[in-house]
């Protein structure tokens, strides 16, 4: 029962659309009729700049935090990293937004710091590297969703395995931004402090 309990608490913790919420209250309108129309930081940035930006990735990695936590209390590591999924498919696909909600990526780095600090910082600075370099928030995003299951799995196949799920849901949600990667067409993030 505490299982299934962990799992719900989980996922509604993830369904929490901060870029909405943030973005809102500081008077930028509805974040799903502007800019990409995700409602993730990449978004956010775009109309609020990157305070705003970073203020939604921490929250939206807390959310995944909790979730993690929650699930190290009811059953050890390996049903944290299952919560960690619960939070990151309730940040995908939202029950308050009507299923539709972000790619998922500021939550896995929660579950990374929660799970392992490590991995964390490893991934941490392969997505800045990418991004910085490059130019492109999605390609380093999916680099991450690559990288992590494999870390993951090094660390204990049980998580490896929880993880390899959530990045695949990820990725899915990243299926648009693929084939803009492929077709050349992929916006480039600007990197403005303030909007």
């Amino acid at each position: 029962m505490f299982y299934v309990f962990g799992i719900i608490i989980s996922y509604l913790l993830g369904s929490v659309p901060f870029g909405v919420i943030v973005t809102r209250l500081a008077g930028q309108g509805d974040l799903r009729k502007v800019g990409s129309g995700n409602i993730g930081a990449a978004n956010v940035m775009r109309v609020g700049g990157l305070r705003m930006a970073g203020l939604v990735w921490v929250l939206d990695m807390v959310k995944a935090i909790a979730a993690v936590l929650i699930g190290q209390m009811i059953g050890g590591a390996t049903f944290a990293a299952w919560c960690g999924f619960a939070a990151v498919l309730g940040h995908c696909f939202p029950v308050w937004l009507r299923f539709h909600g972000g790619k998922g990526i500021s939550s896995v780095f929660g579950i990374l710091l929660a799970i392992n600090p490590i991995m964390f910082v490893i991934c941490g600075i392969e997505w800045l590297v990418v991004a910085l370099s490059l130019g492109y928030s999605s390609l380093a995003s999916l680099t991450v969703l690559c990288v992590a299951p494999i870390l993951a799995f090094t660390a204990s196949p049980t998580v490896g395995f929880a993880f390899l799920c959530t990045s695949l849901i990820c990725i899915w949600r990243h299926r648009e931004n693929i084939g803009r990667l492929v077709g050349g067409t992929e916006s480039k993030l600007a990197w403005r402090w303030k909007k």
